[in-house]
């Protein structure tokens, strides 16, 4: 593999924020990305600085800076980038003012909570000319470029449907739509290099009717059901849920001659099944039934995010994969969608609110 780094020599000082389950697993691999100095740690939740402090100071920079208050870390230190993973309604402030400092950053998905703020941000990213990355990890997994290049090996496509189902963790700041949907949904759309033109979602709480939002405000939905439709017709139904003891992590896009399968828990993640049905006398009949493992290579697909985002940060160079512009079109179909569950599954059209951008 080339080592894209290899004609960059500047090492670039990051700042993490955010070292819960995810912000973890960020600040180990930038830990260990040779073109990356942490220079802060921060947290506000002091169990949270405590344990990746244990964990991570004996390999971190010994001048490493272990702190509870971002804003101290954007006023007296020497930053390039920070790396914001907090709960999605903090997002916004945090995001704002590290790109006012003239700072790049990698977001945690969804970029905001409203459609409005993430084009502000993405509009102050391109005006103090740094670059805005979202965490959209699944466009950095090696089985979901390999499927992009083999959907036309399925014909022509009918329909696709999810599931992402668990029993915890439950979120109290979002519903399990904006936790969980958001992943499938920028599947699809890279998939199919395209976005919805219209969507419908109903929903059911049953743990946390008590907690309304502006998003929410009949409680936070705990499952979800969701439609996507595309400019051509074509139609994805999603199954999302917080109580569902069933975990599953599917996805399968169908087309005439097969249907194509992304499991992340199964052994085989990324399979074809091949299968047509040909017309008989009296009804149909199915015929040319395979089944195809398809390859993949092996890498943690956040080491590619995070190596992404530093190439990102050394060519200033805008991301051609999960940019800004990428993370507000995804947040205006989970308003959508939101607006959907709130109006008894109504039909909400996305002609208006979609981000014509070239990412």
């Amino acid at each position: 593999m080339v080592d894209i780094f290899s004609t960059y020599q500047t090492t670039i000082r990051i700042a993490v924020l955010g070292v819960g389950r995810w912000g973890c697993h960020l600040l180990r691999n930038l830990l260990q990305n040779p073109n990356v100095t942490i220079a802060a740690v921060i947290d506000p939740w002091a169990p949270n600085l405590k344990r990746s402090q244990d964990l991570f100071a004996p390999i971190a920079p010994t001048d490493t800076q272990w702190l509870t208050d971002w804003q101290v870390a954007l006023d007296t230190l020497e930053l390039d980038a920070i790396v914001v993973a907090t709960p999605a309604e903090t997002h916004y402030p945090v995001i704002r003012a590290a790109l006012m400092k003239g700072l790049h950053v990698l977001a945690e998905k969804p970029l905001t909570l409203t459609v409005a703020e993430s084009i502000e941000l993405c509009e102050l990213a391109q005006k103090n000319n740094v670059q805005l990355v979202v965490d959209h990890t699944y466009l950095f997994n090696p089985a979901i470029a390999h499927a992009r290049r083999s959907i036309e090996n399925l014909g022509n496509l009918r329909y696709a449907y999810a599931t992402r189902t668990h029993l915890a963790p439950v979120r109290q700041d979002v519903d399990a739509l904006w936790d969980l949907a958001i992943h499938d949904i920028a599947i699809l759309n890279y998939w199919l290099d395209d976005r919805p033109v219209r969507v419908s979602a109903r929903g059911k709480s049953w743990l946390q009717r008590d907690i309304q939002t502006d998003l929410s405000p009949h409680g936070l939905a705990d499952t979800i059901w969701a439609t996507l439709e595309y400019s051509n017709g074509f139609c994805a139904d999603l199954h999302f849920s917080w109580l569902n003891c069933d975990k599953q992590r599917r996805i399968a896009i169908v087309g005439d001659r097969g249907t194509m399968i992304f499991d992340e828990l199964a052994p085989e993640q990324l399979i074809i099944q091949y299968g047509e049905l040909v017309k008989t006398e009296q009804s149909f009949s199915p015929d040319r039934q395979t089944r195809k493992a398809l390859p993949i290579e092996s890498q943690e697909p956040l080491k590619s995010l995070c190596e992404h985002f530093v190439h990102c940060v050394q060519t200033n160079e805008l991301s051609k994969i999960s940019s800004g512009w990428l993370g507000a079109d995804l947040v205006a179909v989970l308003v959508a969608l939101s607006d959907s569950m709130n109006q008894n599954s109504a039909w909400m059209s996305l002609d208006d609110r979609l981000i014509h951008r070239i990412y």
